[in-house]
Parts: C-alpha cells; structure tokens; sequence
C-alpha cells in the first residue's frame, strides 16, 4: 500500500454522547460491492475491520456477531476482495475490508484491492471508525502502521484488536498490550486491547466500543445532514 492512503472527506468524529448497545447477534449479511459505488447508499454509520490476511479478522467478526459463518474464512488468506457489508440495525453497518499481505493473487489483483481500498477510505462519508486487526505475535507490522498514521490524520477514531492474544500466556500478552499502549499513546483517538475468538477473549470490550461509534445520536444527526 501507497502513501496516497492519507487524505478523506470530512466525516464524523464526534462519538462520545448517548451510547446504546448495539443488538450484534441480530447481524445479516447485506450486500459484497466491488467498489464505493456499489456500497449501500442507505447508510448512516459504518465501521471497517481491516488487517493483514492472516490477521483472523473474519474470525473476530464471526465471533463479535456471535454467528459462527457470518464472514467468510477462507483456508486462503487474502481470497476476500469484496467490501462486505454487515447490518446491525437501520443504518448501522460492520463492513469487512479485503485482506492485505499474503495474498497469492496477482500483482494486477492486488493494486486493484488497493485502489478501491483507498477510495472506499478516503470518501465513504458513513465511515466513522475503524478496527484494526493485528496478530499479538507480531504487532504493528508496515501495513498496520499505514492504516494508523492515515487514521490519525484523518481524525479516524481507530481501535486496536491485537488478535489470537491465546497464543501467548498471559503475562507475555499483557507485556505485548502495554508495549502497543505505550507507541500509541500519544495518538489522538487510537486505543488497543488484546483479543482472541477461540477464548472469547475481550469481546464485550469491543462490542462496547462499536457501540460507541455506531449509536451516537449526535453522529447519526450528523450522518444525516452529511449525506442529505
């Protein structure tokens, strides 16, 4: 991925008021687009999940969701190239980005995921957050430092998923959540937790933050005078 990942659309930052939890079980597939053309023009609210291909970032949406084949996991990472859009509520989206990194697919393939993941990045106005899935064995690699200085500049609140946190024991996952803490702590609007879909660890801690973003009635008046 490029440096032209970093500039967006005015969007909507201000999430902080009203928070009600999302209902995630109630989650249905809505629709794949192949380009920001073809996302749902009915949306109010969205937010991405993004991550390196082996980054268990279906996983972590299947079990967010709380369905076991909601996102797709495919034995080939990097097979989804599709935007897949999830609905919680009226207007309320989790969107599955394509994966980055180890992908088997062409070069051609490959710089055609990444245009249409920049435009989808830098001009879907419903976009108000960001998860970022990273494997706790080997943290903050070059992609996942781009999504977060492009987030940063964007005024993109972006939240750290550091996945598969069972693979580690606990103090060495704890040392590894800290040490991601301390790099980020000087960012504006970037938080970190430590994630596992086999133990179902930190679920209701991530579901409390799409809440946050999902549900503002301040962002969703917002969203409406943006895309009205």
């Amino acid at each position: 991925m490029n440096q032209s990942l970093f500039k967006r659309g005015t969007g909507i930052k201000d999430f902080a008021k009203g928070i009600k939890k999302m209902n995630f079980n109630q989650a249905q597939f809505v629709t794949s687009a192949v380009n920001l053309e073809a996302c749902p023009d009915n949306s109010l609210a969205e937010v991405a999940f993004a991550g390196r291909s082996n980054a268990g970032k279906s996983s972590a949406i299947n079990t967010i969701t709380g369905h076991n084949r909601l996102a797709r996991i495919s034995k080939t990472p990097g097979r989804t190239q599709l935007l897949n859009f999830f609905a919680l509520e009226e207007g309320r989206h989790l969107v599955d980005l394509p994966g980055y990194g180890f992908a088997k697919v062409p070069l051609k393939v490959k710089d055609k995921w990444q245009r249409e993941l920049e435009q989808y990045l830098r001009q879907r106005e419903a976009l108000v957050g960001l998860i970022l899935l990273s494997d706790i064995r080997h943290p903050l690699k070059e992609f996942d430092r781009m999504m977060i200085d492009w987030a940063v500049q964007s005024d993109l609140p972006l939240h750290i998923l550091l996945t598969k946190s069972d693979k580690l024991k606990r103090g060495a996952a704890q040392n590894t959540l800290l040490a991601v803490q301390k790099e980020v702590a000087t960012l504006d609007n970037v938080t970190v937790q430590l994630f596992s879909s086999l133990k179902n660890v930190g679920v209701d801690e991530a579901r409390m933050k799409l809440s946050e973003w999902l549900s503002s009635p301040d962002m969703i008046d917002e969203a409406n005078g943006v895309n009205g």
